[in-house]
């Protein structure tokens, strides 16, 4: 039998899992990677600690197959910078100067004050980016090494690479890009192929113009094309494989599981890609919607040409925090210690469902009436485009009860699904012409039954979860079918490898409730933006 071999490196961890030319995932292997967080809003990594735990894993689950068997590598990472000095080795991006953290995670927000200068250019780049670029974009982050760390990173840089690109660069040795990172992180301009040069000498960065941008990325493919030679003879005694075997063009961990979800099936459901939003729920929660013409939408990403499937746009919204948001909510809360302790665990994962229980249970949909969150705890991506939005709870009391943290966990689970409302209607308000009916959902988040089902309640949508929850890791096999050449293209691997799923439906009974409440949410939005104006006038 044949397999493909899908890699995927997410915040925290890396997985590695053979998929079948069918769409099947087999047994997953994963290893954790390390995040430091030298300061507030200061997340980094180490590409050495990240490449190793690819190394285990994919020893791992390739160990009881032969190496003939795989036809082809395909990998996805999460949109975190990498920083590389002349001869190819660690470049510390840390103000702490330690040599090993090379990596700014993407949700690092150390570059707020570049994004705002960038964004005050007004550039035409920008109106691909929703009109405002994103702190947790790379061309902020690039800015500010070369604003602060001039010495110990600028002067000393040789390649900075996206980490999906990352990855398919120690795999093969070829320093080949992909469109879906460069479109999407580092505004590249999909339809010129090209640089805008005008835009980085405007903001300070013509400097990278140097060997053809070689530092940034000189040649460029579309996801689920083939890199160079394939796997290196060096590389393969590491991971097991043959040397030459097939690597695709890699994609941002999203994106692949946007590429696996929106093909999903499902009876009764239209599967016309515009009528869908595809959900990948997970520390953050990326919102991705392709279309067939080119539609801006204010405060979301895009829209991005080719970076998913040829000759279609992306638009991609987004919640730069939702499982984190949760888990903070929880973790802080003070009943969740006398939790843990009637659950004897020391686990998150236990308390979560032990509060989806009570909430079954109680049938308390409503019981928020009282309790209102705005979620933008760590700012917001969309579709505000605001970094500087902060998290707010209307309703507190002095009950630190446990019914207190059912209702608070509860109304949080709410304000991101209201967020994900707010996001469709902004979609709908650019093109009335279209009508997002279906969200399909995939991630850690969507293993959430409460969650899911508060998404279908307060969006009226019908909602997809797809019967092989590992979208991600399906989506990788599929980039890797296109360039092992099992399937003659990608799109022919989307159709034939893609999921079934099952349907969760809306109900009615609570949607005067939730449009009660959605208004409630946009009010908070006012609200906030009003107090922090008139803290400015001081």
């Amino acid at each position: 039998m044949d397999y493909l071999l899908s890699v995927d490196v997410g915040t925290s961890s890396v997985r590695a899992a053979l998929v079948s030319a069918r769409g099947k995932v087999g047994p997953i292997a994963v290893s954790p990677i390390q995040v430091w967080s030298p300061q507030p809003h200061f997340y980094q990594q180490s590409s050495e600690d990240i490449w190793q735990s690819v190394c285990k894993v994919v020893r791992d689950v390739t160990k009881a197959v032969n190496p003939d068997q795989i036809k082809g590598v395909g990998v996805d990472a999460t949109c975190s910078l990498v920083a590389l000095d002349s001869k190819h080795e660690p470049l510390t991006i840390s103000p702490n100067g330690e040599t090993n953290q090379n990596v700014i995670l993407w949700m690092d927000h150390r570059a707020v004050d570049e994004a705002t200068f960038i964004n005050n250019t007004g550039h035409s780049v920008l109106d691909n980016v929703g009109g405002k670029i994103s702190p947790e974009m790379e061309t902020p982050k690039l800015l500010w090494l070369k604003t602060q760390l001039t010495e110990s990173c600028w002067n000393k840089a040789g390649l900075f690479f996206d980490l999906p690109d990352f990855l398919s660069w120690k795999l093969t040795g070829d320093e080949t890009r992909s469109l879906c990172s460069l479109v999407c992180k580092w505004t590249y301009d999909a339809h010129k192929r090209c640089w805008n040069e005008n835009f980085f000498e405007k903001i300070g960065l013509i400097d990278l113009k140097q060997n053809q941008w070689r530092a940034i990325g000189t040649n460029v493919k579309n996801p689920g094309q083939s890199i160079g030679n394939g796997v290196s003879s060096e590389v393969s005694q590491q991971l097991g494989l043959n040397p030459r075997t097939p690597v695709s063009v890699s994609m941002i961990d999203a994106h692949a599981g946007a590429l696996a979800l929106l093909a999903t099936n499902a009876p009764g459901i239209a599967k016309d890609f515009e009528s869908r939003l595809g959900m990948i729920c997970g520390t953050s929660t990326c919102h991705m919607a392709m279309a067939r013409t080119q539609v801006r939408v204010p405060g979301i990403w895009g829209p991005y040409y080719e970076v998913i499937l040829a000759n279609t746009y992306l638009l991609e919204g987004g919640q730069s925090s939702a499982g984190k948001l949760l888990e903070h909510i929880i973790d802080t809360h003070p009943a969740t210690a006398s939790i843990k302790i009637k659950l004897n665990t020391k686990e998150l994962g236990p308390v979560v469902q032990y509060l989806n229980q009570v909430i079954e249970t109680k049938h308390s949909t409503e019981m928020t009436a009282e309790c209102h969150v705005w979620p933008d705890f760590h700012g917001n991506r969309s579709p505000l485009a605001d970094p500087d939005m902060r998290g707010a709870i209307v309703g507190l009391t002095l009950d630190s009860s446990e019914t207190n943290l059912v209702i608070l966990y509860l109304a949080t689970i709410q304000a991101l699904a209201y967020g994900t409302r707010h996001i469709l209607d902004s979609i709908h308000r650019a093109n009335q012409n279209r009508r997002i009916s279906t969200l399909l959902m995939t991630g850690g988040l969507a293993k959430n039954s409460l969650y899911v089902l508060t998404h279908a309640d307060v969006t009226g949508c019908n909602l997809l979860c797809p019967l092989e929850t590992e979208c991600m890791l399906l989506g990788c096999g599929m980039l890797a079918a296109g360039a092992g050449q099992v399937y003659a293209t990608v799109e022919e691997a989307v159709r034939e490898m893609a999921s079934e799923a099952r349907v969760v439906k809306p109900q009615q009974e609570h949607a005067r409730f939730h449009d009660k409440k959605y208004r409630v949410f946009l009010k908070l939005m006012e609200t906030q933006i009003e107090c922090r104006r008139l803290m400015q006038e001081l």
